[in-house]
């Protein structure tokens, strides 16, 4: 009768771990809905992008930036302000599956130098692909990118242009 028990309760640990771990599967694997617009296409999945030009880290599913300041690694819903002018939709977008990827900021900068200044990637808001019709669109009262009441901090998903 003991073994009975026990392996009831041994099946049904592994079919609830089975359970959660597809779930979490799901969770982790799809944030299509997350992305921001001026993301690059092609991706089901994107824990943060890395932009070679400014070497500054976005964590999707938070809408954060983290870039370098001060001698340490800030994580902020936009960017500095001596990067007003940068274009997220024209820039260059690493997709990294991994976690706090700035640890590894030296080996990333390297291995992706030769991104900086590529102006190719297309973009999330200019597919026509049905996968990406309902992408984040959230701005947060910004325009052009630009939080007005943060004094020119770029902002990390405002409409650029007429659009």
């Amino acid at each position: 009768m003991k073994k009975i028990i026990f392996a009831a309760a041994f099946l049904l640990g592994c079919l609830s771990f089975q359970a959660s771990n597809a779930q979490l599967r799901i969770n982790l694997n799809l944030n299509l809905g997350s992305q921001p617009e001026w993301g690059p296409t092609g991706y089901d999945h994107a824990e943060y992008y890395y932009f070679p030009d400014i070497d500054t880290y976005y964590y999707v599913p938070n809408h954060q930036y983290v870039y370098f300041e001060g001698g340490r690694w800030i994580q902020s819903p936009v960017l500095p302000g001596r990067y007003r002018n940068f274009d997220l939709y024209r820039s260059y977008k690493v997709v990294l599956n991994q976690p706090q990827p700035w640890r590894n900021a030296a080996a990333i900068r390297a291995r992706y130098s030769n991104y900086r200044g590529r102006h190719d990637q297309q973009i999330i808001r200019d597919s026509r692909e049905e996968r990406y019709r309902n992408h984040w669109h959230g701005d947060n009262g910004r325009h052009n990118g630009w939080d007005k009441d943060n004094h020119g901090d770029h902002g990390d998903h405002g409409h650029h242009g007429d659009h």
